[in-house]
């Protein structure tokens, strides 16, 4: 008798959730991701993504679906102050935005019907996938028969308690995994927040298509730097009508300045400590914000950052695990949970799709634990350490040195 498919739990159900998810139901094992949203689906703050190229090897092999995924911008491009390009450099890069990415996935993993694509058809050799919410995952402990014990509570507060032969902790910089494995590793803030918002390409001005439509645009300031490109729009279209300009603004603040606290002190006096979401903002400092960019922007980001509705604003933070598997390669971490990027970076996305493959080729027998373990910490180490340079580079060093090119490969 055939041995039966592995169980898996994923603690996890963004982007690295998925990405392991379809890994192992391809592979044929029993998956469970459990997200501890208490929603069935996770609400995009109209993030963009650029999509690197583990993330094209990934959709490549693992997602078959009937929509186009990326926008091409084909010039990256620097601004100065008053708006005209001093530094251009013709390169391809591809974006698209987490939505499509996520309800793309979704549909593949668990069958999910959305109007983002169709379903595709199903693969008998495929295990079973369960997308679990409202699992907030409190504890994990190993068995005396080898299985691990995964604890978590709904969000009614009720309590309970699966077991399977492997966990993935695919749950971000902040993974409750890690903090219970190794709860001395914690986040720690860089200095500065990201700003984000989005603007339909519809309602841009000529300027601002002129500036934005095809490029990878940048301005660096005094202590200040401003990314923007096309992205997806709503249910994933590329249409012009329907594609967004994302833009993300990197502004320092003082941890612990009153401004900081202000900022991150939603409308009913909550305060965030990671992510500020979209429609939580106090309007007196998005209308300061507003000013702020005409000030010190040029002319473009300005317009752009000032026809943009609403924003969200996410804080920048440092996290490196020691190690990756835990309980004899039974539990192993995965993207974020590994190392939190700075998003300078550009690659949490591709970090995660780059350890399901890993992961996937040690399945097969094609590399060791060992050497599996050692590319996923080699790849966050560099990676991070890139990060950290790009990220202290552009918001406290010099505005010369700041714009001196990115060599990192996207």
């Amino acid at each position: 008798m055939a041995a039966q498919p592995e169980n898996v739990i994923i603690v996890g159900g963004s982007l690295a959730g998925l990405f392991c998810g379809l890994v192992f139901k391809h592979l044929g094992h029993n998956v469970r991701i459990f997200e501890r949203s208490p929603s069935a689906l996770l609400q995009s703050q109209g993030a963009g993504i650029v999509f690197g190229p583990p993330a094209q090897e990934y959709f490549a092999k693992h997602v078959n679906v009937n929509h186009p995924l990326s926008i091409t911008s084909y010039m990256r491009q620097t601004l100065d102050r008053s708006g005209h390009p001093i530094n251009q450099d013709r390169r391809q890069q591809k974006m698209v935005s987490w939505d499509l990415l996520y309800f793309v996935m979704r549909a593949c993993f668990d069958g999910l019907e959305t109007t983002y694509c169709e379903v595709p058809p199903k693969n008998p050799r495929d295990g079973n996938a369960k997308y679990l919410y409202s699992r907030k995952v409190t504890n994990l402990t190993e068995k005396s028969d080898g299985l691990l014990q995964v604890e978590f509570e709904d969000q009614d507060g009720k309590n309970g308690v699966e077991v399977a032969d492997m966990v993935l902790a695919a749950d971000g910089p902040g993974s409750t995994i890690r903090e219970l494995l190794l709860p001395e590793v914690k986040r720690k803030y860089a200095g500065y927040v990201a700003w984000r918002g989005t603007l339909l390409e519809s309602e841009a001005t000529q300027e601002l298509k002129d500036t934005f439509v095809n490029n990878f645009t940048f301005f660096h300031g005094p202590g200040t730097q401003i990314v923007a490109y096309l992205i997806p729009g709503k249910n994933g279209s590329l249409d012009q009508d329907s594609r967004l300009i994302n833009w993300v603004w990197y502004c320092n603040y003082d941890q612990n300045s009153q401004e900081y606290k202000d900022l991150m002190t939603d409308i009913d006096g909550h305060f965030h400590h990671f992510t500020l979401p979209i429609g939580k903002m106090k309007p007196n400092l998005w209308v300061q914000q507003k000013k702020h960019a005409i000030n010190v922007l040029p002319p473009q980001f300005a317009k752009l950052v000032n026809d943009t509705e609403q924003a969200f604003v996410q804080v920048i933070t440092d996290v490196m695990s020691p190690k990756v598997s835990f309980f004899d390669d039974r539990l192993h971490l995965i993207g974020d949970a590994i190392a939190g990027f700075r998003p300078h970076t550009v690659a949490s996305t591709s970090q995660a799709a780059y350890d399901s493959l890993l992961l996937e080729r040690m399945m097969k027998g094609e590399m060791t634990e060992k050497q599996m373990q050692g590319e996923m910490m080699r790849y966050a180490r560099q990676v991070a350490e890139i990060g950290v340079q790009m990220g202290n580079r552009s918001q406290f060093e010099s505005l010369k040195a700041a714009i001196q090119p990115n060599t990192m490969a996207l």
